[in-house]
Order: C-alpha cells, then sequence, then structure tokens
C-alpha cells in the first residue's frame, strides 16, 4: 500500500458517472425553450456504429438463445448457398444500422442544459438539467482503449437510469467532461470550457499483490470455489447426465470467477486522489474506470472487514451515494489508512473506536441467540454509527445531516425482550439499524436523533462542486 500527498494528476478523467434518464422523450428543436441560440450539435466519435452495428447481430443470438430447438431446425435446413446470401445480407445491414443510429445521435451543450437527441424511427431527447449534475463518469472498455475513444456516463440526481455519451474521443471526452462540471458548479458558460479538467493530489494505491491477498482471504471467494467444484460432483453422481452437470457446473463457475478473477481484473491499480471536484478513483485491468465520489452526496459510509482480515487489520471501505450506483471507495487498506480516508469523505468525522461502541442487553439474546453479539452503537456529535455481522463486520456511519428519517421497531419477541430496534432512513433509500438496544434507550435515541438530523440539516455546508472549501 503506498500513500503519497504530493504527486499531482491532472490528465485523468475523474468522473462518476451514473448516466441517468432524463425528461421525457419530445422531439425539440434547437430553439426549444431553456436552450441558447446558434447552440452547435455535434456527433459521437466515428468509431462508433462499429458498436451499434453488433445490435441486430444480437437480436439474432438472443432469438437462437432463448428458442435453441427452434434455431437449430431452421440451421439444418440451410444450405451452404443460403448461408452465404445470408452473412451476406446480414453484415451490410447491420453496418446500415450502426451508421444510421450514429448518424442521427447529436449531442449538445447550452447555458443550462445537456442535450442528446436520438432515434431512427422514433426520435427521443434527453434534456439534462446541468444543475442536476452530481457526477459524471469516463470509463474506457478494452477495445475503446485500443480506438482511443471513451464514454461518459453522467450521475443526476433525481433520475435512476443512466444516460451515456458512448463514444467520444479520450480527449474530447475529458475535455466535454470538465466544461460540465464547471457548468455544474456555477462558471459562466462563456468561461466553463476554459476552466479545464481540476487538478487532482494521489492519496494512495493499492498493490495488485494485497488486492490477490485480499480476495484469497475472503470466505465468499472459497464458498464460490467449493460450490463450483463439490456440487457438479454430486449431480454427476446421483444423476449421470452431463447436460444436467454442465447446466449447473457453467453458472457456479461463472460465480466463483466473479468473484476471484473478475474482482481482480476490476479491481486492479485501485488509485484513489483528492480534487476540487471531489475524490477519484481509477481502476481497472482491462476496462479502465475514472469515477469521482461527489461532494456531499455521500450518505453512509460503511467499514467492512471479513473475518480472514482480522489478524493483518484490514478493511473494505464502501458507500451509499445518492443517485449512484457506485459503491467501492477503497477495495482493502489498513485500518488507520481506511480511517484516514473516511476522514476526507466525511470532514469533521471521526471513526469511533470498537471499545466505544455499546453492546444490546444480554437479555437481547433471546432475539438473535449468535448474532447480537456483533451489535454496537456509537453516536457522536457528528454521525450515527452502528455496527453488525459476527464473521464479517461491517460500521456504518450516517452523518446527522443526511438522515431522512428515524423509526422505532418493534416485533413480538422483541417486546418481551424489552428491546427495540431504531433505523434512521438516508437520502440514497438505505436503512441503517441499531439493534435490539433496550427499549427504553431506543425511545430516547429516537426523540435524540430527530433533533440531531434537524441541527445537522440547518447546519451543513451546501453540496456545491469546486469550492474549495
Amino acid at each position: 500500500m503506498t500513500v503519497t500527498g504530493s504527486e499531482n494528476d491532472a490528465d485523468g478523467p475523474n468522473g462518476t458517472a451514473a448516466p441517468a434518464e432524463a425528461a421525457p422523450a419530445e422531439a425539440a428543436p434547437d430553439t426549444a425553450p431553456g436552450a441558447a441560440r446558434g447552440v452547435i450539435e455535434r456527433r459521437l466519435h466515428p468509431v462508433t456504429p462499429l458498436r451499434r452495428a453488433w445490435a441486430p447481430v444480437a437480436v439474432l443470438v438472443g432469438w437462437a438463445v432463448h428458442d435453441p430447438d427452434q434455431a437449430q431446425r431452421q440451421l439444418t435446413r440451410l444450405t451452404t448457398t443460403g448461408l452465404l446470401i445470408g452473412i451476406a445480407v446480414l453484415i451490410p445491414a447491420a453496418a446500415l444500422y450502426g451508421f444510421l443510429t450514429w448518424w442521427f445521435t447529436h449531442f449538445a451543450v447550452t447555458d443550462t442544459e445537456l442535450r442528446i437527441r436520438t432515434g431512427l424511427l422514433f426520435r427521443r431527447t434527453a434534456h439534462i438539467r446541468l444543475e442536476r449534475v452530481q457526477a459524471i463518469d469516463v470509463t474506457q472498455p478494452l477495445l475503446a482503449r485500443v480506438a482511443g475513444v471513451a464514454k461518459l456516463r453522467l450521475d443526476v440526481i433525481g433520475t435512476g437510469k443512466k444516460d451515456e455519451l458512448a463514444f467520444l474521443g479520450a480527449d474530447e471526452a475529458r475535455a466535454l467532461r470538465a466544461e460540465l462540471l464547471a457548468r455544474a458548479a456555477g462558471f459562466a458558460p462563456e468561461t466553463a470550457h476554459e476552466v479545464g479538467e481540476a487538478p487532482s493530489t494521489r492519496l494512495l494505491n493499492v498493490p495488485p499483490g494485497v488486492i490477490a491477498v485480499s480476495l484469497l482471504l475472503t470466505g465468499a471467494t472459497w464458498g464460490t470455489l467449493a460450490a463450483a467444484v463439490v456440487v457438479p460432483v454430486l449431480l454427476w453422481l446421483a444423476t449421470h447426465s452431463l447436460w444436467t452437470v454442465l447446466a449447473t457446473a457453467v453458472p457456479l463457475a461463472g460465480a466463483a470467477g466473479a468473484h476471484t478473477v473478475g474482482r481482480f481484473v476490476t479491481e486492479y491499480d485501485w488509485t484513489v486522489a483528492e480534487s476540487p471536484d471531489g475524490l477519484r478513483v481509477d481502476r481497472g485491468l482491462l476496462d479502465r474506470t475514472h469515477e469521482t465520489v461527489p461532494p456531499g452526496r455521500v450518505q453512509t459510509v460503511r467499514i467492512v472487514q471479513p473475518l480472514l482480515w482480522r489478524r493483518r487489520d484490514w478493511v473494505r471501505v464502501e458507500l451509499d451515494v445518492a443517485g449512484s450506483s457506485n459503491s467501492a471507495l477503497l477495495p482493502v487498506a489498513p485500518r488507520g489508512i481506511a480511517e484516514s480516508l473516511v476522514a476526507r469523505v466525511l470532514p469533521g468525522v471521526s471513526v469511533p473506536p470498537p471499545a466505544a461502541l455499546s453492546r444490546p442487553p444480554r437479555r437481547s439474546w433471546r432475539c438473535a441467540p449468535l448474532r447480537w453479539r456483533g451489535y454496537g452503537l456509537a453516536v457522536t456529535d457528528a454521525v450515527f454509527a452502528a455496527r453488525y455481522g459476527l464473521l464479517r463486520r461491517s460500521l456504518a456511519l450516517v452523518p446527522h445531516a443526511k438522515v431522512q428519517s428515524v423509526r422505532l421497531t418493534q416485533g413480538p419477541w422483541q417486546r418481551l425482550a424489552r428491546v427495540a430496534d431504531v433505523r434512521v432512513d438516508t437520502g440514497a433509500g438505505k436503512t441503517v439499524a441499531a439493534k435490539l438496544r433496550d427499549a427504553g434507550e431506543a425511545a430516547e435515541l429516537l426523540r435524540a436523533q430527530a433533533e440531531r438530523s434537524r441541527t445537522g440539516r440547518r447546519d451543513a455546508r451546501p453540496d456545491r462542486w469546486m469550492t474549495g472549501d
């Protein structure tokens, strides 16, 4: 694990993009309300048709997978001449489809929004308000890196589906991202394009060897590998059916690969840097992803520690970000480094030590005979901190300003044990619970947390980009 505080990175794309579904589709001319006059519409990179030309082929493959018997019957009826004619028709048709979808796709940046127009027969215009853009990711799949292009994915407040611009030239993608973020931060349109990429300072890099060892010390890795080996053998002994074994072994092998090789490839060369627009994360062996944790949008921070990591005191840092699917901030790191990074995500917040977490009363064992020992709670001036898990410990930190609602729940067994759960809901649609607290303590916690949340929201700093404070 390397930690530095002086290396500047001004050329890495910094985005956290979760393209969002924009306003309902409707055709909009260049002079639509909210659009600047004389707006220049641009097309995507000329390599884009090659990507979109695969759609007709994908339809045929999907049909064959959905109905393999019918597909096999149709293939057996084809002669060599018929097959060649089919290929001669399919390839130009796919190429024409890719070209037309590229030709009829335009995007433009106005004073107030990003417009994306798509559609061959049915036109769709997405109006993405710039003040609602909270993050933009730049991603480069392997073939895109070879071609020198990149994809912009936009994370917009209040939307679930993601809009994207795929593909743009790599330099154009970086410049457009910087311009959009500058406008989202409030820079004037005439100066936004001059702001450029915000400089960044590298904080840490996770060596590939550490990532590999952490995966080997994860229970899920060994569990999926064991299932991929044992279950097919048992099925073969029970059924002696090769197709049954293959139908089971292939998904299990895929799951095992996703937990080992897949995660290693995804988390390779994990680098975290700090810039005025948030914490930047660069990662990936084959597909490079450049993300940004938006300032002020983090609702919950989780510090996770699997059982086999405890001896090395390693932890993983995960996030709940409002309106974004990005979750991991740090795949593995020593606890001290992880806690220093949490302090940058949540300024003024310190992670409560294990000794500061109070356990539920002993009588709560009736409700959860084993799990009750893993529960803990600490409430500081800044955060609501709840711990859960015996083998895989997880400590969730919720800033008081991010609590949207607080609830007290109590089931029949909990009423007999005179305990209750206190749950806080965040803006990311997630819930963090302090479980099996004494009933009197839970009632007081409910009242006090509601008051802390009100004062926290009142005193919270605004969620703005590039403010420098």
